[in-house]
């Protein structure tokens, strides 16, 4: 008889909409089987309001989800590949931050709190922190102390930690009097699964700690009781119910508990490591090295560097997300910058064409199912068009700030522009103007790192849109003036989380080998096409011009 020696591991992502569970052959990084569960509540629009950019999650959603994907994963192979199952790896979103009770217990899982949105997790694209986010940029270069948005770029952002915390507390009595302390999903869904919700007892992530909540060593962790109270005195005492140490993923959370062994039917006791932001598994799952930037291109990007302590040294990166030692890749410094909106400025103009379909839809006749095919359809058309235009030859110019700026210099300020327009302007051509706009932001990013003394050799690409939309990665690729290779992997960031599942089970030594054995390789690569560089330096200017003309006007609006 022969025996089954094969090992597996599961990544688990949490994204914006929904969660993945992804079974991995640990020894070949072959992606057995996947499952999606959306999350139901989010899905329907609840506890949200885009108009006011308020986006927050129930943590339902997220524990609802987590038990369906690992189920509808695992129940797609045999009972033998769960028996076999030895470790787990967990990314999620953020900074989305929760308040919690002293037993750990998110707010909105008490029934007190359970439709109140600002008991659930912020969403790390919910702005409404702007006007604490400014203060704590002003304080900080102000007070007399350490600047804590050092190594954050320079910037702190409405989308981090602290932002929110405050935000929340000065706005809801009820839940400031409640939570004792506050999570990251990426610390929380771990402590979950090996039973250490106790806000002092679950490993808090270093990544989520050091690119969002100003945790660093040079200053012996997050940041000072005198700085906070000074910025608040509703923030006194919580940094005591935080965290002093921080933990990088190649390090144990802890062992499954035997409770979500049986609901999930994995063997109890395996490693579950400690929680990560997706982008920076998503990289690890992209194959990022040394002078490779990671392109994580979905809803919106997150682009990933990471340098060694001799390159970087005391250097610091001036208007990007954060550097972080061991964020990335242990034993090496982790560098994150990316893009408000990516993907989903396009999917604002297929929302701006669909409502003629959603308004006189039903008076014409069709039925919800045509009404969708319809909607389905709008961006594969416009990009076949958009495909078709000499860019030479049309007048628009777009600013991508739909969403503000995440990066370079971080400005949630600031809103999206059209010009150039015409009566000869077409939809097919705004769309051309945005993807190139998108491109441009994408393009400042790279021209920021290289500012700094930082080397690209390489620029990889994943997620979302580099497998459905051609035109958009030819034109990035055209704009960046630099090859751009399409990881072969379509499920990279739970890949990622999958090898760090791989390493905390003892299957190899540091992730640098689990990359090497369980790497996907590549799919694609795109070439700039030569012919159009003259043209897009030229309207890469005009962009920066247009920006620099029109911010102040824009954050004013």
């Amino acid at each position: 008889m022969v025996v089954d020696t094969s090992k597996y591991v599961i990544g688990v992502d949490f994204g914006s909409d929904s969660v993945r569970a992804l079974v991995v052959d640990a020894r070949t990084g072959e992606e057995l089987a996947d499952d999606v569960a959306l999350y139901s509540r989010w899905s329907k629009g609840l506890y949200c309001d885009p108009a006011a950019n308020q986006f927050r999650q129930h943590p339902l959603d997220y524990l609802e989800g987590l038990e369906a994907c690992i189920i509808g994963a695992l129940g797609k192979l045999g009972p033998e590949v769960a028996q076999n199952v030895v470790g787990i790896g967990i990314d999620t979103t953020g900074s989305t931050p929760g308040p919690v009770n002293e037993e750990g217990t998110p707010l909105a899982l008490l029934p007190e709190f359970k439709d109140n949105p600002n008991a659930m997790f912020v969403l790390w694209k919910d702005h409404t922190a702007v006007a604490e986010a400014d203060e704590i940029n002003q304080l900080a270069k102000t007070w007399g102390g350490p600047d804590y948005t050092k190594y954050e770029g320079g910037i702190y952002s409405s989308e981090w930690f602290w932002a929110k915390v405050l935000h929340i507390l000065r706005k809801d009595p009820t839940v400031r009097e409640a939570a004792y302390s506050w999570v990251e999903i990426c610390d929380w869904i771990p402590a979950v699964l090996t039973g250490t919700e106790n806000p002092q007892a679950m490993k808090r992530s270093r990544c989520a700690a050091g690119h969002k909540a100003m945790w660093h060593g040079e200053w012996g962790g997050l940041p000072s009781e005198e700085f906070l109270v000074k910025l608040d005195p509703l923030l006194g005492g919580l940094r005591e119910r935080l965290y002093e140490d921080t933990h990088t993923s190649d390090q144990k959370a802890g062992d499954l508990t035997p409770e979500w062994a049986e609901k999930l039917g994995l063997p109890a006791g395996i490693p579950v490591a400690v929680g990560a932001f997706d982008a920076h598994m998503g990289a690890v799952g992209g194959g990022i090295a040394a002078n490779t930037l990671v392109k994580i291109m979905g809803t919106s990007t997150c682009d990933v560097m990471v340098g060694s302590y001799e390159e970087i040294s005391a250097k610091t990166v001036a208007g990007i997300c954060g550097q972080v030692d061991g964020s990335v890749i242990p034993g090496m410094i982790g560098l994150e910058a990316g893009q408000s909106a990516f993907g989903d400025v396009y999917a604002w103009l297929r929302s701006v064409l669909s409502w003629p379909i959603d308004a006189i839809g039903p008076e014409a006749g069709l039925t919800p199912e045509q009404q969708s095919m319809i909607k389905d359809r709008i961006l594969v058309k416009l990009t076949e068009a958009a495909a078709q235009i000499d860019p030479e030859e049309t007048t628009v110019l777009a600013l991508d700030w739909l969403n503000g700026r995440r990066t370079p210099d971080a400005d949630q300020k600031l809103k999206g522009a059209l010009l150039g327009l015409t009566l000869g302007t077409d939809a097919p051509r705004i769309f051309r103007a945005l993807v190139e706009a998108t491109a441009f932001g994408a393009r400042a990013i790279v021209e920021r790192f290289r500012e700094e003394g930082l080397q690209i050799d390489q620029v990889n690409a994943q997620g979302g849109i580099p497998g459905k939309n051609e035109f958009v990665m030819q034109v990035t690729a055209d704009i960046l003036g630099m090859p751009i290779k399409v990881v072969r992997s379509t499920q990279a960031t739970a890949l990622g989380a999958a090898m760090f599942g791989a390493v905390v089970a003892g299957l190899f030594p540091d992730i640098a080998a689990a990359q090497a054995a369980m790497n996907s390789g590549f799919a694609k690569e795109y070439q700039p096409r030569p012919e159009f560089k003259e043209h897009y330096d030229r309207l890469y200017a005009k962009y920066h011009q247009a920006g620099e003309l029109l911010g102040d006007t824009l954050r004013q609006l």
